[in-house]
This record gives structure tokens, C-alpha cells and sequence, in this order.
């Protein structure tokens, strides 16, 4: 009896030791796979009790094949995976370990996500435009990690929640709207309204989160759209008719601002001949009957002389 005691005894020590020796490193705790605007990510906090500095290993798989590594010996408490080969539609999960040294702790695996289903949706980008008393609510959808939001939930809505500034208690709701421009007319002129939208789908239960508060001031009365229209076209044909018409017409226009400037005859015969000075006089040039020459008498009196000197003199006219 008391022999089988202790072989007894022996064999539990010997199964303590090796469970001990083996499980030296303690495994990653809460470890949990999550997707945020169709991105996969693992996350998990250190082993318990653990002070010392580690590095991880993660990896994931579809429910179809086997894993692939993801991040190895990364100190962060989190791995994305990038692959191209996640899809939106698939089924995932994901597995960590922790590494001191040669050391390494078992595997733990994650919960099991299906994209499509299980994403958290980030919130629109809502931009308004006032036009007279009504606003017009421009939705951008989220950027996605893997698609577009339209490819992935074709029948995506966006339920609209707006409200006067001055009384919040008054809130008006347009629900399962598909545009992604939506105008909100009938609001009172001159008031500030606030505009919140979120996005509904019917494959994944939640929906996604709020976006931000717009707010923007209305106008005094409404601008009648099509004013502007034809004043822009008006504006629009007049220019170009102008640069048709002086495309056209640009000799005509020309001649009209800058006239040519028509010599008699008899100018443009004077005009056209070298001058005089620079030629021998040659009656085959000239043809014009040059100037007579007359001649007068110059008397010139000298100092202290009584004598006049008769001397002829010629000046031409």
C-alpha cells in the first residue's frame, strides 16, 4: 500500500515538472481580432505577471486554408494584416504567441470575424451648401481598407438627423436615403441649423458611427435656381460672340480704327522723288519746273569809305 503511494506520488511530481517546464512562458491574453473600415487587425495584451521585455509572432487564416504569417518578433501588441489576398466577404482568425529569448509560449487563438458582417464602419464627411433658405447635405462615404463602401453593401442608406441650433429638442429625421446629395428645404430663413448622418447596411447589424455636427446659417429667401443659370449663359455667349466677331471681322475692324491715309497725286509725285540736294539737277528726273532765280543789287558801305561797291548778289525764291 504504501508502495502504491508513492509511485503515486512520483508519477504526479514528474507530470507537475514537465507541465511546469513546458509552460515556462505564459501565452498573450485577451486576444481578439477586430476590422475597422474593412481592415484586419489582431490585438491581445501581455501574458500575466510578466514584467520582462517580449517580442510576438501573429498570424492568420481564412477557414479555408491555413495560416500566414503576419508580424514576427514585433514588440507591439497588435498586428495588421495587408495581405491582398483578404477579401471582403471572407471568414478569418487570427493566432499569437509571445518569445523571451529561445523561449516561446503556446499559441492562442482569436475570435472568428466575418468582414462584411463584423467591420465597424467610420463615420461620412458631411459638407452643406446654403442655397436661399434650403440646405443642401453633400455625404462622403468612409475610405475603405480593402473595396469601397458601394461595392461592398450595394444597398447602403443614410439615415439624416437635423435640427434648429436654437432648439435641440426639435430634431426632424430623413431616413433610408440612397443620394448622396440630399437638400433641406422648408427651414426658416435666417437660422442656424446643425446636420448629422449615418450609415445604414443591410449585411452588418451595426451601423456605422455619427458623423460630425455641421452646422450652417440659412439664408434670407430662395434664389431662384435658374437666375443664375441663364445669366451665366447669357454672360457666356456674349463673350464669345465677341471673339467670333473679331475673329472675323479683324480687317475690317482694323481699317476702321486705323484708316489708311490717302496723298493727292500730285503729293505722293513730289513725295516719291530723292530731294534735290542729294542729285545733279537732270531735267529727265525733275520734270517739275524748278523755282526762278532773280537777282538783286546790294550796296555795301565800308568804314571810313565814301566808295560804294556795286556788287550783284542772287537769292532764290
Amino acid at each position: 500500500m504504501a508502495a502504491s503511494v508513492c509511485a503515486f506520488i512520483l508519477a504526479l511530481y514528474a507530470l507537475c515538472g514537465s507541465a511546469a517546464g513546458s509552460g515556462g512562458l505564459s501565452a498573450p491574453t485577451h486576444v481578439r481580432l477586430t476590422s475597422y473600415n474593412m481592415d484586419l487587425v489582431l490585438r491581445w495584451d501581455p501574458p500575466e505577471g510578466t514584467t520582462d521585455v517580449l517580442t510576438y509572432t501573429a498570424e492568420y487564416r481564412s477557414l479555408a486554408t491555413g495560416y500566414n504569417n503576419g508580424c514576427t518578433n514585433t514588440s507591439a501588441l497588435k498586428c495588421e494584416f495587408t495581405s491582398s489576398s483578404i477579401t471582403v466577404h471572407g471568414n478569418y482568425t487570427g493566432r499569437v504567441r509571445a518569445h523571451r529569448g529561445a523561449e516561446s509560449s503556446s499559441w492562442v487563438e482569436s475570435n472568428v470575424i466575418v468582414m462584411d458582417r463584423h467591420t465597424f464602419i467610420g463615420p461620412p464627411d458631411v459638407t452643406l451648401h446654403v442655397t436661399g433658405t434650403s440646405l443642401e447635405v453633400s455625404i462622403k462615404d468612409p475610405v475603405f481598407k480593402q473595396s469601397e463602401l458601394r461595392e461592398t453593401y450595394t444597398s447602403a442608406t443614410y439615415n439624416i438627423t437635423y435640427w434648429k441650433s436654437s432648439s435641440k429638442e426639435e430634431v426632424e429625421t430623413m431616413s433610408d436615403m440612397m443620394q448622396d446629395r440630399v437638400v433641406l428645404s422648408d427651414l426658416d430663413p435666417l437660422s442656424e441649423y446643425c446636420v448629422q448622418v449615418q450609415i445604414i447596411t443591410n449585411m452588418n447589424p451595426r451601423p456605422s458611427e455619427y458623423s460630425d455636427v455641421v452646422c450652417e446659417r440659412t439664408g434670407d429667401v430662395d434664389a431662384a435656381p435658374w437666375v443664375a443659370a441663364v445669366v451665366t449663359f447669357v454672360v457666356m455667349a456674349t463673350v464669345v460672340t465677341l471673339v467670333v466677331t473679331l475673329v472675323v471681322y479683324w480687317k475690317q475692324i482694323s481699317k476702321f480704327l486705323c484708316p489708311e491715309v490717302v496723298l493727292p497725286p500730285h503729293f505722293e509725285e513730289v513725295c516719291g522723288l530723292p530731294p534735290p540736294s542729294l542729285l545733279p539737277f537732270n531735267p529727265f528726273i525733275y520734270p517739275v519746273s524748278l523755282p526762278s532765280e532773280h537777282c538783286d543789287q546790294v550796296s555795301i558801305v565800308a568804314d571810313h569809305r565814301t566808295e560804294e561797291e556795286e556788287e550783284g548778289g542772287c537769292s532764290t525764291t
